[in-house]
């Protein structure tokens, strides 16, 4: 997408014209998306999820976890974006059909949730976003608002993690968000003495 006017293509996280290319392929008139952006380039618009990408879309929080553990420990991520307080992490297709099956099967998924498991507790939903969603796509350049990018697209052929990595991330974040203690929680009515003064 070459929109002739680049103003915030300086900022780290606006989505190059390589970027906006690969976003309009996913859509099913790959011409329009474009030629809107080309008119309002602050414009976000809603794209079909499944050909291009899938979309693993997760509470703001937990989804910064997620993102810390894939910089940090793991491969990266592909391109992500926020919206509605939701972090969104654009993930390889086929992603959304096979994730929830992973988490079910490592006990971090919903069955394990209603079953009141220890460690699921810390674990929230995962919606995830394949053939036949489409989600909202912020705009490729423009003012940080709301609906943000934090890892813009920025070639027409993103590498996009899959169902296993984001798993792995996923059981990290979660992991990394128990608190584990030894000691009984305190006694909101118990009196504190100071026992360092003892003779």
């Amino acid at each position: 997408m070459d929109t002739g006017n680049e103003p915030f293509a300086d900022h780290p996280a606006c989505v190059t014209p390589d970027g906006a290319a690969w976003l309009a392929s996913a859509g099913t008139y790959p011409r329009s998306t474009p030629a809107l952006w080309r008119e309002r380039p602050d414009a976000p618009v809603v794209l079909p999820c499944g050909t291009a990408f899938d979309v693993v879309n997760a509470p703001a929080m937990f989804g910064r976890r997620m993102l810390d553990r894939l910089w940090a420990e793991g491969p990266g991520s592909g391109p992500v974006a926020v919206h509605r307080g939701r972090m969104l992490l654009f993930t390889a297709p086929g992603t959304a059909h096979r994730l929830p099956s992973l988490l079910e099967w490592e006990e971090w998924g919903a069955r394990g949730r209603e079953a009141g498991g220890g460690r699921t507790a810390a674990v929230p939903p995962l919606l995830c976003h394949g053939t036949g969603d489409a989600v909202t796509v912020p705009a490729p350049a423009g003012k940080p608002s709301a609906s943000r990018w934090l890892v813009a697209p920025d070639t027409r052929h993103p590498w996009l993690p899959g169902p296993e990595i984001l798993l792995w991330a996923a059981v990290r974040a979660a992991r990394a968000a128990v608190r584990i203690s030894i000691f009984p929680p305190a006694d909101q009515d118990a009196k504190v003495y100071d026992v360092s003064r003892r003779r």
